[in-house]
């Protein structure tokens, strides 16, 4: 088993900066066994955080491109907290890449955007070469949300280059049927769709409302408010990017009871500059208990956006080199517990035992 784990990563933002730094600082601290913060699993089939080594990335910021990827993770608009600086860690360069609709006018005014032209097939051909010729394992898509073109790209560059597909955005690639077929039959595991935070607003209302449902209560309506002030809060500005997003996570949660249907209003809701990174949440939740009698929950949850989806990021890649090591291909069925979009929801216990279940019959 080769224990280095090669990753390619899409989109040099915050989330990569987060997975970056997170690396850098679990792989400088030894693990001894304990469980440390942050972390799900310390070990999975003999896979650590050590061994994860980004050796690859594309952006479209002329300001990251050509940047050592220790250094590009750090320049605006990427406003993440910093927790670990290594200019010595992961020291190739970002590499350009197409921009289809990665970019709204809206984040146009933040990003720098490269004046490359090529044609698809001089982009295709580009990207591939490098997968291939960096022996990358696996292809990470931290694209902008509403990347349709952009997403389908990157997914079909994965397969010509035989390396595993993690899609952390919600464009619904893994868990469709027609790309699931493709990456089955080429023997490629992928993961998707749509990350789900660690301790984050989706993972939190699901949690609520299996408790009232479990506990005899009937819901009425709920629903999540989200503001944030990074770069994919501005770019969900514009609904008509926000579809797919907002039926990814409205169905994580409604999932989750199945007897019945309630009202419910859950997405993305405004941006607000100086928050930064930080996410701030608001849930509400109505419903009746014994008697019919009427009750209010109401939770409030602010934290660090990007690196609360890292934390699920470094789980997701050593599950997915695991299945490319025993040649496992197509939709990996841990995803459930991973991400907010996957082929199908379950109990939030549940989808852990799949994970636990898939560690074990694989260690």
């Amino acid at each position: 088993m080769n224990k280095s784990i090669k990753v390619a990563i899409v989109g040099v933002g915050n989330c990569a900066s987060s997975l970056i730094q997170g690396i850098g600082y679990y792989s400088s601290r030894s693990l001894n066994g304990k469980r440390r913060a942050g972390l799900i699993h310390n070990s999975i089939c003999g896979y650590t955080i050590k061994d994860i080594e980004i050796v690859s990335a594309f952006d479209v910021n002329i300001k990251k491109i050509g940047r050592k990827i220790s250094d590009a993770i750090f320049i605006e608009p990427n406003c993440t907290k910093i927790f670990y600086r290594n200019k010595l860690l992961f020291k190739s360069k970002v590499l350009p890449g197409p921009i289809l609709d990665g970019i709204t006018k809206r984040l146009s005014k933040l990003v720098n955007i490269h004046r490359i032209r090529k044609g698809m097939a001089e982009w295709q051909k580009l990207v591939v070469s490098e997968l291939v010729g960096k022996k990358v394992d696996i292809l990470i898509s931290y694209l902008p949300v509403g990347s349709k073109e952009a997403t389908r790209f990157y997914a079909k560059c994965a397969l010509l280059a035989r390396v595993g597909y993690i899609n952390a955005i919600p464009e619904f690639i893994c868990s469709t049927g027609k790309w699931d077929n493709f990456f089955n039959k080429a023997g490629i595991p992928c993961a998707g769709d749509d990350i789900k935070s660690q301790i984050g607003a989706t993972i939190l209302h699901r949690v609520l409302i299996s408790l009232i449902d479990k506990r005899g209560g009937i819901i009425e309506n709920t629903f999540q408010l989200n503001i944030g002030g990074n770069t994919d809060f501005l770019n969900m500005m514009d609904e008509d990017r926000l579809i797919s997003k907002r039926m990814s996570k409205t169905e994580a949660v409604t999932e989750i009871v199945k007897r019945y249907k309630f009202d419910t209003k859950i997405g993305p809701s405004d941006f607000v500059p100086y928050l930064k990174d930080n996410k701030i949440c608001f849930i509400e939740i109505n419903g009746r208990q014994f008697g019919d009698i009427p009750f209010k929950l109401e939770a409030r949850l602010s934290i660090e956006d990007s690196p609360n989806s890292a934390g699920v990021m470094v789980d997701v890649i050593r599950l997915i080199k695991v299945a490319m090591d025993k040649g496992l291909g197509g939709y990996q069925d841990f995803s459930s517990y991973y991400f907010k979009h996957p082929k199908k929801q379950f109990d939030e216990n549940f989808c852990k035992n799949i994970v636990e279940s898939f560690i074990k019959n694989n260690s």
